[in-house]
């Protein structure tokens, strides 16, 4: 090994190249089958965006459809229903992503303040709970409780009111569906501005709490500054989401009746490639869409370096 005085840098000749692959060669094997997967389903299947700038036909083939260049991003921009749910995406993730990091940070906070070790664990894993479970099961939960027999409409009968569909309320759908990924999400982000809390130094707070802070003014001036790094790369980090609204949890809440306010891009696409079988145009929806997310994702990234020093790679 050779190391460089003026620049700082390690350079790494062949030869100890070669005697690390020789020494770690069973850490490569493991890494292997999950390399292999993912070429096979995230690299391979990337060959098929071609169908975005073709006409294309399943009888004819990839190599056999006609090609029409910008022709099926051309007409994103002439669909009423490409704009509708654009919107839609935006609305409801934009939401999703601003409640996704106030309410984590704010039940963290209070939960910080529970001194009952017990009673503190066992909130925090009543809330964390809801992230492993499937949308699927969550849909199905929600359609029992707001469903036309279901127990919150029971007792708005019982008050004399009448029943609401809820999941059938096209005005009512972004709120069902913000608020219910809210419920399912909250206790992972929670954990992780706790964990954020453990690491500060605790001698600020006996610090403070010998000048005479309150547990207010310590929240506000020592575990607030504290966590600001964590607040900020997990607010940075969320903009690469501004395009994913959640396919799997709308595609089990929505119905025809909510397409207005709840179809999102990812539904779209699913609707017009696999249901209506127009394989180019939700290619080109979907290649655009991930062009996009590429795009907020890189900056993301930036700004999390650049504000909290942040990096991945």
């Amino acid at each position: 090994m050779k190391s460089e005085k003026k620049t700082g840098r390690i350079v790494v000749s062949k030869k100890t190249w070669k005697q690390e692959v020789r020494h770690s060669w069973p850490l490569y094997v493991l890494l292997l089958p999950s390399l292999i997967l993912a070429i096979i389903f995230c690299y391979i299947p990337m060959g098929g965006l071609v169908m975005a700038f073709q006409n294309y036909k399943p009888w004819l083939g990839i190599t056999g459809s006609e090609f029409v260049g910008m022709e099926n991003f051309k007409q994103i921009f002439e669909f009423k229903e490409s704009y509708q749910a654009i919107i839609n995406t935006l609305i409801i993730a934009v939401s999703k992503i601003i409640l996704g990091l106030i309410v984590p940070i704010v039940m963290a906070l209070l939960l910080n303040e529970v001194r009952h070790v017990g009673l503190k664990k066992s909130i925090q894993t009543l809330v964390y709970l809801p992230h492993f479970l499937s949308w699927v099961t969550v849909a199905g939960m929600l359609r029992d409780i707001l469903g036309l027999d279901g127990i919150v409409n029971a007792f708005i009968q019982r008050l004399g009111g009448e029943a609401i569909f809820f999941l059938g309320e096209a005005g009512m759908f972004r709120q069902i569906a913000v608020l219910s990924d809210l419920w399912k999400g909250f206790g992972f982000g929670m954990i992780v501005y706790l964990a954020a809390i453990a690491n500060i130094d605790q001698s600020l707070y006996e610090a403070a709490e010998m000048d005479g802070a309150n547990r207010w003014q310590q929240t506000l001036y020592i575990t607030l500054p504290g966590i600001m790094p964590m607040i900020i790369v997990m607010a940075t980090l969320s903009l690469g989401n501004v395009l994913n609204a959640g396919f799997d949890q709308i595609f089990n809440l929505y119905s025809p009746l909510t397409y207005s306010t709840g179809d999102i891009i990812d539904t779209y696409v699913y609707r017009q490639s696999l249901v209506n079988g127009q394989y180019s145009f939700g290619t080109a929806v979907g290649l655009f869409k991930s062009g996009i997310g590429l795009l907020l994702t890189v900056v993301s990234y930036r700004i999390a370096y650049k504000v909290a020093g942040y990096r991945i790679f």
